[in-house]
């Protein structure tokens, strides 16, 4: 049995939040640039060249590459190993990510009742932690910042068998172009399928996370599928910021689990060219 303490897990969120905001993923960036270079519409290539000028500023001054910072996201691989000492579990990603948001001056956006009283908690603070037990005796911790924009473009439908895997691209082109330039694009989007109504949300936004980003699916099968959508989406004419070309996504990740005879749940969970992630093993 290995001990961790509270304040180790803390300090280590913290540092977490400001990385992901402040710095974009060498995978992400290396998207942007080939879409660039790919890109046949001049306000297209622009606006990729605007982007990519705004994650050099990001990263050189430590500021937020987008002023929407989102909601904290944590998804958590606890070796079934570890004692967690000095404090409880959940403390350590409220107060991390209080004091992520606040030393590093990023905006808070969660509000603390979502309906009759929406009051801003002022520091981005309850964060949303998806705990997983692993074996081993390691904590492995990948932070998401979720932005609201783009998270509004998300949709479960539950499909039945019947509807195949036609239904399924039907469901997510058709979800990417009621989107629009909404999630700030290019984008990347996430699928899952199976599982439950909720499972399917969750492998949806599990797959935003994959890395490197444009990786595929190992079955075969499904990694077909989302090259085909990725060329789907790209010729919908949305473009970068809806303005118009062919580079609407950098990636279409598919998720899969098992489900019920009788249903299949679908989920699109969308993010924006700011597709922010950072991983830490403690």
């Amino acid at each position: 049995m290995r001990d961790v303490s509270v304040k180790e897990i803390e300090g280590v969120v913290g540092e977490m939040c400001m990385d992901a905001n402040y710095n974009l993923g060498e995978d992400v960036v290396d998207a942007i640039k080939k879409a660039k270079e790919r890109e046949e519409s001049p306000t297209g290539r622009a606006i990729l060249e605007d982007i990519l000028r705004n994650i050099e500023i990001g990263k050189k001054e430590k500021l937020a590459i987008c002023q929407d910072t989102g909601f904290a996201v944590y998804f958590v691989e606890l070796g079934e190993d570890v004692r967690i000492v000095d404090g409880h579990y959940m403390d350590a990603f409220i107060e991390g990510t209080r004091k992520g948001y606040t030393d590093g001056y990023l905006r808070k956006s969660i509000v603390s009742d979502p309906v009759l009283a929406r009051v801003n908690t002022k520091d981005n603070t309850p964060p949303i932690v998806y705990t997983n037990i692993v074996p081993g005796d390691k904590i492995k911790i990948t932070m998401c910042p979720k932005g609201g924009g783009a998270e509004n473009m998300a949709e479960v439908r539950m499909l039945t068998a019947a509807h195949g895997i036609e239904g399924v691209k039907k469901f997510v082109i058709e979800r990417v172009e009621k989107s629009g330039g909404n999630p700030c694009p290019p984008v990347v989007v996430g699928v899952g399928i199976g599982g439950t109504f909720e499972k399917c949300a969750m492998l949806a936004k599990m797959a935003l996370i994959r890395h490197p980003l444009g990786s595929h699916n190992p079955d075969k099968r499904f990694a077909e599928v989302e090259e085909e959508l990725l060329e789907k989406i790209n010729n919908l004419g949305i473009g970068p910021m809806g303005l118009g070309g062919r580079t609407t996504a950098l990636a279409v990740h598919i998720e899969t689990y098992p489900c019920h005879i009788a249903t299949m749940p679908v989920a699109v969970n969308i993010n924006c060219h700011a597709a922010r992630h950072k991983t830490r093993v403690i």
